[in-house]
């Protein structure tokens, strides 16, 4: 089993990165899986644990913004101002790499994905390490992400500290969802994954709309750009049923099972609660 360190703890779990050992910490959005951005084998183990496809991009965490300048090769005027507005926090920007980066973090690609995370304990850690940090969610591939310590361990009951260094217990995360990607390549800022901080907030900050998905050379670009952009992914699993009108009756059909109901309406959250819903929230 994994241990799970406190924040107390925080020297031994940098030393381990620093040694190309895989820690598991938090930050505000989600805790991460996280590896020496610059160290391919350490992040090589991070794939392997994850299950994780080589074509899918990891985002490299810094504590500090201008840590970044060492593994790009351009922070354009859009980069500097969503990095003032939202860092620290939930927003990671896609920019041009520089070679010290490898190829592995990246999948291959050009650009790499960068962040200043929004949890001191988080920050402290990757400063104690003194090197970027490659730090995906830390659960298998394709699932929900894990928000507490105990979470992890959990999910990676059949890993021992061998294979995981340990988790640094830093709290439940705030954000509880994974941070806003946005490529910033260019003049065309675009959001290629919907995440803690709202499309709205980033197309105030930059005075102008953005796009939304993949963007690329004349439109043709090869592999993902960003982590999540994969038909399935953060996938619960639990099942989902859509009804055209959430009744009681609807719910009858699932008697003997605790069901959570997403309702529209104050309607719809009378008839949830009317026909058992185990938990019911309004959307």
């Amino acid at each position: 089993m994994v241990p799970i360190v406190g924040m107390d703890e925080l020297e031994s779990a940098a030393a381990a990165l620093r040694g190309g050992r895989v820690v598991a910490f938090a930050t505000e959005t989600v805790y991460g899986l996280g590896a020496d951005a610059l160290d391919a084998e350490a992040v090589a183990r991070v794939f392997e644990l994850k299950a994780r496809p080589r074509f899918d991009p990891l985002i490299v965490h810094v504590a500090r913004a201008q840590a970044v300048h060492e593994l790009v090769t351009d922070f354009p005027p859009a980069a500097r101002e969503l990095a003032a507005a939202f860092w620290p926090g939930p927003l990671t920007l896609v920019l041009a790499k520089a070679a010290v980066v490898p190829d592995l973090v990246t999948a291959g690609l050009a650009t790499v994905a960068v962040r200043v995370p929004g949890h001191a304990g988080a920050r402290r850690l990757i400063e104690l390490a003194g090197v970027p940090v490659a730090a995906p969610s830390a659960n298998r591939f394709g699932g929900v992400s894990p928000t507490t310590a105990a979470h992890v361990q959990e999910e990676f009951a059949n890993v021992g500290p061998d294979e995981i260094a340990c988790i640094v217990d830093g709290g439940a995360c705030a954000t509880g969802v994974e941070s806003t990607v946005v490529s910033v390549l260019g003049d065309e800022p675009a959001v290629l994954r919907p995440g803690g901080v709202p499309q709205e907030r980033i197309e105030a900050t930059l005075g102008r709309a953005v796009k939304v998905g993949q963007v690329g050379n004349g439109g043709d670009v090869a592999g993902y750009q960003s982590p999540g952009m994969l038909s399935r992914h953060y996938a619960p699993r639990t099942p989902l049923v859509v009804v055209a009108e959430l009744t009681s009756s609807a719910l009858a059909s699932h008697a003997g099972q605790a069901v959570g109901a997403l309702a529209w309406s104050a309607r719809g959250e009378a008839a949830a609660r009317a026909g058992g819903a185990a938990a019911v929230e309004v959307l």
